[in-house]
Order: structure tokens, then C-alpha cells, then sequence
């Protein structure tokens, strides 16, 4: 339920950034362009602009926990299928 609440918070707060004109013209990038064809193929361009807004090292730590993450979750899988063959 928190995590609803998490949720639902920060899409409201995304509903109200503003865009400097160098990241309005990333997001609504003119027909032709690679942006575009990126937007076009489903890139959300927001995302870019939102890590690019990040400092290298911001991006690193995001990096690192998202490896951990998958780290646990891969251990979590690995556990499951263990116990899955041994209840068999």
C-alpha cells in the first residue's frame, strides 16, 4: 500500500517538471530526426532527459544499485527452481 502511495506521488510530481528549451527540443524532437525515429520506435525521451539531468556519479550509484537488485532477484530465482526440484 505504501508503495501505491510512492507510486501515485511521483507520478504527479512528473506531471509538473519543465523543460528547459535544450530538453523541450530532446523531447519534442523535430519529424526526421534520430529523436524522433527513437521516440517513434518507443523511447521514452523523458527518461533520457531525466538521466541526463543526473551527475555522472548519480548515474553510477543508480547503476549499482540497479545490479544489485538484479544480483538478489537472480539469486532469489536460483533459490526457487532449487527448492522447486527438491519438492519434486
Amino acid at each position: 500500500m505504501l508503495t501505491d502511495v510512492r507510486i501515485s506521488v511521483r507520478l504527479r510530481a512528473m506531471d509538473k517538471v519543465e523543460y528547459t528549451e535544450a530538453e523541450r527540443w530532446l523531447i519534442e524532437p523535430k519529424p526526421g530526426t534520430a529523436a524522433a525515429r527513437a521516440r517513434d520506435f518507443g523511447v521514452d525521451l523523458s527518461l533520457t532527459v531525466s538521466n541526463l539531468r543526473l551527475t555522472p556519479a548519480e548515474r553510477v550509484r543508480q547503476l549499482d544499485e540497479f545490479q544489485a537488485v538484479m544480483k538478489e532477484l537472480r539469486r532469489a530465482v536460483i533459490t526457487a527452481k532449487q527448492n522447486a526440484r527438491h519438492r519434486a
